[in-house]
């Protein structure tokens, strides 16, 4: 079984993390009496004494994903990974590793966004296919929803692929994409979960014809005319510190998010400088491609594109955004379609790249459709509020 848990899916995935208190959870045990839900030790590196939980929880997250995809395009290695596992002043992350006879087979997370009086959680539970039916995903999730009344936390949120298969289809209430009535997708049911919303997962060849993309790259050049186009990799420079923030706080916002809830969030310089350390501490590049309004220097639209230390691997967009006022002058296509471009110098062997949007979000799956992305996978997002 896998869910997974996270407000936007990332490049290492999902990423739940340990919290100094987080021993006080030790109580909380299983009554299969064979598994214990250990909390995750976070070295302070990966060659520390107290790593190899880390170390051997990276491996089995990655061999989990590669079941679930059938690809090995979201794996990560252990150093690269351990930043974001950060404690910051922005969000309370815990983290357990699902122990079998003295053998991690998983692991269960919950991310709590520390935004004001915010009553949501998001959390993961992730177990190698040999270990289902056990009822190991049922005892972990009586941990996550116990922690999270514990903390006040009272709307449930998770992320979920569902590979492709015949048989019945769920919707969501949008109306836009379905996913099959899987093992997962009877989980979440079967705990009082709603399927909120479907988002697809896209790949773009990096290695075929750019012709395509330098075309709509000229064609909306030409639409914004007032308009140009920066670009800088992480650490975010002073100059656009700011610019940056603000359309970062815009993502919890302005992207389609159906029912599912999602706090506003402040950014300033210094949240991004903690953004940017996950991917500069472990050798990781991420590129910010922006439009900039020329008349009074507003960061108005931005992509990011990110990459493993290992350029042969594939790469990741991440967030996109143009903010509302700057709607209508082809900057979604400029800032994915300049990222691209300049990516061929920057990551010339990554195969591909893949990105993941709302069913419903039609503009910006125009735009990537146009560009070349194609559907490879959908994921669920799915609710409960508790009582």
């Amino acid at each position: 079984m896998t869910t997974a848990g996270s407000v936007r899916p990332t490049a290492g995935g999902p990423l739940p993390t340990s919290f100094p208190d987080q021993t006080e959870r030790r109580d909380i045990m299983t009554t299969l009496t064979d598994i214990e839900f250990r909390p995750l030790t976070v070295p302070g590196s990966i060659d520390a004494p107290d790593a190899a939980d880390f170390v051997e929880m990276v491996r089995v997250r990655n061999a989990i994903y590669r079941e679930i995809s059938g690809h090995g395009d979201h794996a990560i290695t252990a150093d690269e990974l351990l930043p974001h596992y950060a404690t910051t002043d922005y969000e309370r992350r815990l983290s357990w590793v699902v122990v079998d006879d003295g053998a991690i087979i998983g692991r269960v997370g919950i991310d709590m966004p520390l935004e004001g009086d915010s009553k949501v959680a998001f959390w993961l539970i992730e177990l190698l296919h040999d270990t289902w039916g056990r009822g190991i995903g049922s005892a972990a999730y009586d941990l996550v929803e116990t922690v999270a009344r514990e903390n006040g936390r009272t709307v449930l949120q998770s992320f979920a692929e569902h590979p492709a298969s015949a048989g019945p289809r769920i919707a969501p209430p949008t109306g836009f994409g379905d996913i099959p009535e899987d093992h997962v997708a009877r989980f979440y049911r079967r705990h009082g979960y709603t399927l909120e919303q479907v988002e697809r997962n896209s790949a773009f060849d990096l290695m075929g014809s750019f012709d395509t993309v330098q075309r709509l790259h000229d064609e909306a050049i030409a639409a914004s005319a007032g308009y140009r186009v920066v670009q800088w990799f992480a650490p975010t420079p002073d100059e656009y510190a700011e610019g940056y923030a603000w359309m970062k706080s815009r993502m919890a916002t302005d992207a389609p998010s159906a029912d599912m809830e999602f706090d506003e969030e402040t950014w300033d310089a210094a949240r991004i400088a903690t953004h940017d350390a996950k991917y500069t501490e472990s050798g990781r590049t991420i590129q910010v491609t922006a439009a900039q309004h020329i008349a009074t220097g507003e960061l108005c639209a931005f992509n990011e594109l990110v990459i493993g230390k290992d350029r042969t691997e594939a790469s990741h967009q991440e967030d996109t955004l143009v903010l509302k006022g700057h709607r209508g002058h082809k900057l979604g296509t400029l800032v994915k379609c300049a990222g691209l471009l300049s990516w061929r110098e920057i990551a010339p062997q990554s195969p591909r790249v893949l990105t993941y949007n709302a069913e419903e979000n039609r503009p910006m799956l125009d735009i990537n459709e146009a560009i070349g992305f194609a559907p490879i996978a959908y994921n669920g997002a799915w609710k409960k509020v508790l009582s």
